[in-house]
C-alpha cells in the first residue's frame, strides 16, 4: 500500500490525525531542507509536503514565495527537488508529498515525472494548478506507478465539484481552509468544521486542511474536525529566520515537534 494511505489508514485507526508539515525543497539549501525532512519525521511529522521551488506560485504567500526564491537563486530544479527525495527515503521512511506547479511536470513530461517521482521514492503529488477536469493523463500515469495524487478544494466548490474532487484524490482532499493565498492567520474560519464536514460528505474522502493554520492551538482545533492539518508558511517563516545557521534544522524540528504533540493531543 502507498505510504500516505498506509499513514491514514493507521491514523484512522487510532482516532488521531496527520500532521503534515510543508517545507521549500532547497531553502536554505537542499542539504538543509534534507536535514529538516528526515528531523520532521523523527518529531512526529506523518506526511511530509516537499515544496518544488517554482519562480510563478501564484497559490503561495510572501513568505512561500520568498523560501522558493532563495531557492531558485541557488539552481535547484525539478531534477535536484527528485534526486533530493531520494536522499530522504534513504534516511527516512515518512510518507512524502512533492508540492508543485504544473508548469514543471509538462516541461519534464507527465509520464516521466510519474516515473521519476515513483524512483525517487515519493508518494505522492499535489500539483496545485491542475484542475481535476484536466488531469485524466497526469492522474493515469501517477496511478500506473502507485503515485498518490491530491487535489484541492475550496470553500466555494460546488457539490458537484467536490465530487469530481474526490474522485480525482486518492488518499485524501487537500481543503483550503479561506480564498487567497497561504499565509499566517491569527484566527480560523468560524465556519470550519461545517465546512469539513460537508465537503468530507461530499467527497467521500479524508480532509486535511491547511492555509492559515500556524500556531498549536489551532493546529489542535482542526486536528479536532479534520483528519490532516497541514501547517507550511508558519515553518518556513522558522527556517528563513535562523538564516542558514548551524541550528536551522534543530529550530524547525522544535517548532514542528510542538505542532505534532498539538494535534496528536486532539
Amino acid at each position: 500500500m502507498n505510504r500516505i494511505a498506509q499513514r491514514f489508514q493507521t491514523l484512522r485507526e487510532a482516532g488521531q490525525s496527520a500532521f503534515i508539515p510543508f517545507i521549500t525543497g532547497g531553502d536554505p539549501s537542499l542539504a538543509v531542507s534534507e536535514d529538516i525532512a528526515v528531523a520532521l519525521g523523527e518529531k512526529g511529522a506523518d506526511v511530509i509536503e516537499y515544496g518544488v521551488p517554482f519562480s510563478d506560485p501564484v497559490g503561495d504567500g510572501p513568505v512561500i514565495q520568498e523560501a522558493s526564491l532563495r531557492a531558485l537563486k541557488q539552481g535547484v530544479t525539478m531534477r535536484g527537488i527528485l534526486a533530493s527525495v531520494e536522499r530522504i527515503r534513504k534516511r527516512s521512511q515518512t510518507p512524502l508529498l512533492l508540492f508543485t506547479y504544473y508548469n514543471p511536470v509538462f516541461v519534464h513530461g507527465v509520464a516521466a515525472f510519474a516515473r521519476d517521482v515513483a524512483n525517487a521514492g515519493a508518494d505522492g503529488v499535489l500539483c496545485v494548478d491542475l484542475p481535476p477536469d484536466d488531469a485524466r493523463e497526469y492522474r493515469d500515469a501517477m496511478r500506473a506507478h502507485g503515485v498518490s495524487t491530491v487535489f484541492l478544494a475550496a470553500p466555494t466548490s460546488p457539490d458537484k465539484r467536490l465530487a469530481l474532487i474526490g474522485e480525482a484524490c486518492d488518499t485524501f482532499v487537500y481543503y483550503i481552509s479561506r480564498l487567497g493565498v497561504t499565509g499566517e492567520k491569527a484566527s480560523l474560519s468560524e465556519h470550519l468544521r461545517e465546512a469539513v464536514v460537508h465537503v468530507r460528505e461530499k467527497t467521500a474522502k479524508p480532509v486535511a486542511v491547511g492555509f492559515g493554520i500556524s500556531t498549536p492551538e489551532q493546529a489542535r482545533q482542526v486536528a479536532e474536525i479534520a483528519e490532516g492539518v497541514v501547517v507550511g508558511s508558519a515553518i518556513v517563516r522558522v527556517i528563513a529566520e535562523a538564516g542558514g545557521a548551524s541550528d536551522t534544522t534543530q529550530r524547525a524540528a522544535a517548532f514542528a515537534a510542538k505542532l505534532a504533540d498539538a494535534v496528536k493531543k486532539a
